[in-house]
């Protein structure tokens, strides 16, 4: 029996008991609203009874996906919600995270002390050419134009202290990102804390965010690389975007170029283990992580090929651009260059018996009494630039890099053990003058105002600086701000054997769980000695599958990517260039995002922050 309100509307639907549900009056002041009649069921679902036009984002009827999208977007929101938030979460929030907060406030605090004591910023030789090529678009042929592409973004301020105020930001978010990436990959909060320490409150750190330097930028974007790569499960959108980063930071600094080779097969074999059931994680194709489930090539292809083609799209364009201006392949015109100066710590010409052409890049000097590797490059009286025209000319660089190549396959063991001890200088106990007085002054915070450039780049490099800050470049050291951060530089710095112990932490943290796990594999194997055949026969047949892939299978690593790109960074200007204290700080965050998701617990869970 259904009846109908006295007012004529719609019947109203009669409960269990047979008299029909009264319609839910409005409710009085100070009283919450009547419940109204039991929803009704079709098919076990609650009957959706509002107009078509409204019903749940997604449907058809609705206007699609992207209507119900663009609905909830615009829709009116509540504007308490904000302060009952911050009344009810941030509370818990801020305690939760209350050291990782204390460390991020000290770390921008010690960067606006450097923005009121340094003004507008600090100046590097390499700076020059950046702002040149910011203010005059092209190509260079020692540095690609990532970072300069950086400043042209922010060339309609004009302000350098603008620029350098960016990259203590992005310092700073440096730090977030690894405080993140640790709790969602079920590390320890004490030590998701103790990972940003370094990047966040290290002087030299903030000194080369300071320092108008491509190196800020790069470090901020090979972190944001690295964490996307950990994000789970990883989907061709995010390798595609993850390649897209990578190649930012190639176009930034060079040496992001081999790290492309890294990341991919990073990604080879997440896709094996992803294939095989082995990793743990579903992926955004609903496998179920039984082994069998995708096949092995079609889960590596659907990773691999959008990762290389974002990486590689947009370096292959910059070639493109870069052989349309200068009619060379590559990126720069410039690695002969540096490998023939990184070669002169051990080549030896009575060994290599070069050509006469190449002769006369050879230097009489035993290499002991040799200086440091650049002065091959800058020096006046090195043979290369002693030679005709430009030193980074198609014809001088070809020369060189010829000599080069000579060198490493007559010296093969020189070129290892410079190698070798130039890695060596990233870990010495102090921080020894390297590679010379000037380099290494650039990196301290000055206590005077340092003269003008005297090199000739650098002197019309400083007419297009003062086009795009449209005012003086002359450095203002404000007291006592300048001062406090050189008396901090003085005590908070991070050295380099605690950066080797720091990158040791993961093998040996592995190691140990490794051999934990074997002697309880071991103990596992001596109860099962004595379990009878009858026993494990009545086992399920998917029982004991299961078991055995627990004995087989081992968890895959979360820190070997960050792991194996803070070595990459501090191998390849080893053995292409020559070690400088600027390359070591990309490495750092690096070290010790791995070094914190070593120590793990193995049956941890991941947190949400």
């Amino acid at each position: 029996m259904r009846v109908s309100d006295s007012r004529g509307s719609a019947p109203w639907p009669e409960g269990e008991d047979g008299r029909p549900h009264e319609r839910p009056g409005p409710a009085r002041p100070g009283e919450p609203p009547s419940a109204g009649p039991p929803t009704p069921l079709a098919h076990g679902r609650p009957i959706d009874r509002r107009p078509i036009g409204e019903r749940a984002i997604g449907g058809r009827t609705g206007g699609g996906r992207l209507k119900g999208w663009v609905r909830g977007r615009v829709a009116p929101r509540d504007p308490l919600h904000p302060v009952a938030w911050a009344r009810e979460d941030l509370p818990r929030w801020a305690r939760r995270h209350r050291w990782f907060l204390v460390v991020l406030g000290l770390g921008a605090l010690l960067r606006l002390v450097t923005v009121l004591g340094y003004r507008p910023a600090l100046w590097f030789p390499d700076s020059y050419t950046y702002v040149v090529t910011a203010m005059r678009p092209r190509p260079d042929l020692v540095r690609p134009a990532g970072y300069s592409m950086f400043l042209r973004l922010l060339e309609a301020f004009h302000s350098f202290a603008l620029v350098v105020t960016v990259q203590h930001v992005l310092g700073l978010l440096v730090g977030v990102m690894l405080y993140v990436t640790v709790l969602r990959r079920g590390g320890p909060p004490w030590a998701a804390v103790l990972a940003c320490v370094p990047v966040l409150l290290d002087a030299y750190q903030i000194e080369l965010e300071h320092l108008l330097v491509s190196d800020s930028l790069f470090t901020f974007l090979l972190v944001g690389a690295v964490c996307l790569a950990m994000r789970r499960p990883l989907t061709p959108r995010s390798a595609a975007a993850l390649g897209l980063v990578l190649a930012a930071a190639t176009l930034t600094r060079t040496v992001g170029l081999p790290l492309v080779a890294v990341f991919a097969l990073f990604l080879l074999a997440y896709g094996v283990r992803r294939a095989s059931g082995t990793s743990g994680e579903s992926g955004a194709s609903g496998a179920s992580g039984t082994s069998g489930a995708v096949r092995p090539g079609r889960a590596v292809a659907r990773l691999t090929v959008p990762f290389l083609v974002a990486a590689l799209l947009p370096v292959a364009g910059y070639a493109g651009w870069f052989h349309a201006t200068y009619e060379r392949v590559g990126l720069v015109g410039s690695n002969g260059v540096f490998l023939y100066a990184r070669t002169m710590s051990f080549a030896d010409c009575s060994v290599m018996k070069p050509s006469p052409d190449l002769a006369v890049l050879c230097d009489s000097r035993p290499p002991a009494s040799r200086p440091a590797s650049q002065e091959y490059i800058w020096n006046a009286q090195s043979p290369l630039v002693r030679l005709p025209g430009i030193t980074f000319t198609k014809e001088t660089d070809t020369l060189a890099g010829r000599f080069a190549s000579l060198a490493i396959r007559s010296q093969p063991f020189g070129f290892v053990r410079t190698t070798l001890t130039e890695l060596g200088r990233s870990f010495t106990p102090g921080r020894p003058v390297y590679p010379d007085v000037e380099t290494y002054g650039y990196y301290e915070f000055p206590a005077t105002v340092p003269p003008p450039p005297g090199r000739h780049p650098a002197v019309v490099g400083k007419e297009f600086a003062q086009r795009y800050e449209r005012g003086s470049l002359t450095l203002r050291i404000a007291e006592p701000f300048a001062g406090l951060m050189r008396a901090y530089q003085d005590v908070a710095w991070l050295p380099g054997t605690a950066l080797l112990v720091i990158l040791l932490v993961p093998p040996a943290a592995w190691a140990v769980r490794t051999r934990s796990a074997r002697r309880a594999r071991a103990r596992r194997t001596t109860r099962a000695a004595g379990e009878s055949r009858a026993a494990w026969t009545r086992r399920a047949p998917e029982d004991r599958v299961s078991s055995n892939r627990a004995r087989s299978n081992r968890a895959p690593s979360k820190w070997g990517i960050a792991w194996a790109t803070a070595w990459a960074l501090l191998l390849v200007p080893s053995a292409t260039a020559q070690f400088d204290y600027r390359y070591v700080l990309p490495a750092v965050p690096l070290a010790c995002l791995a070094a914190a998701l070593s120590v793990r617990g193995p049956g941890r869970r991941a947190r949400t922050p």
